[in-house]
């Protein structure tokens, strides 16, 4: 279960539902207010008064109309009996009628009075113009005003406004949660799989890695995450190789001492033989004592070899150039490899490495010399240095046939040898030699189609200043 997420979420939740609820009240306290004051009522009332003084004003209209006729004020448009035939619709439709007198709007919207009269057959017309207000828009104005009152209030136009908003608040309030939902969880994954990842490491897991590419705070937290376990897993690997190169050098030092208490008396008691011995078979003594002392010797020499994988040897680091040393120890071994052809490929920003000069010889030359030896007549070995991630790194490549998947996983086991010149502990010596020096020593992919070794030297301080000043 996602903690995280989950608190994000109530966290949100309990932070915007308090303003948002206070905003919503507010709001429609305000337009409880407003709508208020937009009460149709007063509209109501004002078509109302606009009704009453529109009738009243055509009313006293009508009587000075009727007056100034009387009085002969105004003259008449006058329509006799014997041209009825081109009347106007109007005055045809106040004869049909029989009233003696008719009041009507004429003019542009009712602009204007007329009051026609019977005279007999005939009809007369008065007209008289009634200003600004006209009759047939003021009325058209009253019965609009009536219709918007009687639409509005057939509506809750409050209860809409409300409703509308209260929905509009809620959905925004809905988004943001998805929003932050989504966010929470991009959040929250990478968190929960760097939590992941360091159970599975404190449980024993070194191969923990936990996988993303951010460029935030978090991803910098998964990728120290991950570089810290793989510090820890090549710890945890050099310390394993230390417990057992420990164990190794104990049995080392008891065999070469059992083999080299039995060498002494074998080789004195051969040679008292030899020299004892006057017979017929002497040359035949002579050859069979030759072959045991050359054996002994080659016995002895693997125990000096053991005797040197089991000594701890004084370790003195100093500041190294390991470009002038890679050549030196090159130009060295041309001389005892002819047959097989040299190459340095080295970096001139490479920083000085802090190391024992001598252990670090002895490293280079084990690993020269095998590459020798598995490069063969016409064979080609690349020796190359760099920087790489705080360490300074010397490679060696050669053209040989390359490692079977049986020699990968004891490489760097000590083991015996029964070549003439072979003693099987040269890489483990080596191995261990780059250990007390504080660097390692690994099996890289060969560049020329044969095996490559790589070994990593800790960075001298003052080198490692420098390197990082001009990076």
């Amino acid at each position: 279960m996602n903690r995280l997420r989950n608190r994000l979420i109530l966290i949100f939740v309990a932070a915007t539902l308090a303003p948002l609820a206070a905003t919503v009240w507010i709001t429609n306290s305000l337009l409880e207010y407003s709508l208020e004051y937009s009460s149709t009522a007063q509209l109501d009332e004002l078509a109302d008064s606009l009704r009453v003084a529109t009738r009243e004003y055509y009313q006293h209209m009508r009587d000075g109309l009727r007056k100034s006729a009387e009085r002969g004020e105004l003259k008449p448009e006058q329509y006799a009996s014997k041209d009825q035939a081109h009347w106007p619709e109007r005055v045809k439709a106040f004869a049909a009628t029989g009233k003696t007198e008719w009041f009507e709007p004429a003019g542009t919207e009712g602009d204007r009075l007329q009051y026609l009269v019977r005279r007999g057959d005939d009809v007369w017309v008065y007209s008289v113009a009634l200003g600004e207000v006209a009759l047939d828009r003021v009325t058209r104005q009253i019965r609009a005003a009536n219709a918007l009152v009687e639409r509005i209030g057939a509506l809750d136009l409050r209860r809409g406004f409300k409703l509308v908003y209260v929905l509009l608040a809620a959905s925004l309030w809905l988004v943001a949660l998805g929003l932050l939902v989504f966010l929470a969880h991009r959040i929250s994954r990478p968190i929960q799989q760097l939590t992941a990842g360091l159970t599975r490491l404190a449980s024993g897991d070194l191969n923990a890695r936990v996988s993303g590419a951010r460029d935030d705070e978090i991803g910098r937290a998964i990728r120290a995450f991950n570089e810290m376990a793989e510090r820890l897993q090549e710890s945890t690997e050099r310390l394993v190789y230390l417990r057992q190169l420990s164990s190794w050098q104990t049995l080392a030092r008891k065999t070469a001492h059992e083999v080299k208490n039995s060498l002494t008396p074998i080789r004195l008691t051969v040679e008292e033989m030899v020299a004892r011995f006057e017979g017929s078979d002497r040359a035949f003594i002579s050859q069979a004592a030759e072959i045991v002392v050359d054996e002994i010797e080659t016995l002895e020499r693997r125990i000096r070899a053991f005797s040197q994988f089991a000594a701890e040897p004084p370790v003195s680091p100093c500041p190294l150039d390991v470009n002038s040393l890679l050549q030196e120890r090159v130009a060295f071994l041309k001389m005892a490899h002819p047959e097989v052809a040299y190459d340095c490929r080295l970096s001139e920003s490479v920083p000085s490495a802090m190391a024992d000069q001598d252990l670090l010889k002895g490293i280079l030359t084990n690993l020269l010399e095998n590459a020798a030896e598995a490069a063969g007549s016409g064979g080609h070995i690349l020796g190359r240095t760099f920087a790489q991630n705080g360490h300074v790194a010397i490679e060696v490549h050669d053209s040989g046939p390359g490692l079977s998947e049986q020699a990968r996983s004891s490489l760097f086991q000590p083991t015996i040898s029964f070549k003439k010149q072979g003693m099987g502990l040269g890489l483990s010596i080596a191995r261990k030699s780059a250990l007390l020096s504080g660097g390692d020593i690994v099996l890289v992919k060969g560049e020329l189609g044969g095996a490559g070794f790589r070994v990593l030297l800790p960075v001298a301080a003052h080198a490692f200043q420098a390197h990082t000043d001009r990076g």
